[in-house]
């Protein structure tokens, strides 16, 4: 009896040249760059009807490469709906923060959460904003805070522990953000 063996076919193509599925056809605009170079270059220019054609279809053609590379905006619905998940990763971090330490009788236990928006309108309709934030710090009270981000509190063992103070939100031009504020056991601060 004789069996018969399978062997792999090598790729007849090369080995590093994978191209992309989908190429771009970029046109050939040296003309009207080398029409460029020259009238920065001198003070006085004449050009032909080709030449300024030529020119002008690459500053169409630069046109379209802008306004590909721009994010396409989002609808009120998609803000809305990118900012209330944004909301329930932040609750949920900061409640994984909340837990007793001996500082939360007194109402000195620190959270602080770090997140990215890179979006301001899904920031701003985060913090219920009517327009992207201008400001790259602000303070609010827990009311406040509570009242766009919903209650935050955790059940511990015998307790209940809450947010207390003033909550800091910063919101820099990167993109990142980071809430953080002090948390405790209002059982045992009121004694």
């Amino acid at each position: 009896m004789s069996s018969t063996t399978a062997t792999k076919r090598k790729s007849s193509g090369a080995v590093g040249g994978s191209r992309s599925k989908k190429s771009k056809n970029v046109p050939d605009h040296t003309e009207a760059k080398e029409l460029i170079d020259s009238i920065l270059e001198d003070d006085e220019v004449t050009m032909s009807a080709s030449e300024a054609r030529a020119l002008a279809e690459y500053a169409r053609w630069l046109e379209g490469e802008v306004s590909a590379t721009k994010p396409k905006e989002k609808s009120p619905e998609e803000i809305s709906s990118a900012a209330e998940k944004l909301r329930s990763a932040c609750v949920s971090g900061i409640k994984k923060q909340m837990t007793w330490k001996p500082s939360c009788k007194n109402g000195g236990a620190k959270w602080s959460y770090d997140g990215v928006c890179t979006d301001p309108a899904v920031f701003g309709s985060l913090l219920n904003l009517s327009a992207p934030p201008k400001w790259k710090m602000q303070k609010y009270t827990v009311p406040e805070f509570e009242a766009f981000m919903g209650s935050i509190d955790v059940s511990v063992r015998y307790d209940s522990l809450e947010l207390v103070g003033n909550v800091t939100v910063r919101y820099p031009a990167d993109g990142t953000f980071k809430m953080s504020g002090s948390y405790g056991a209002p059982r045992h601060m009121k004694n």
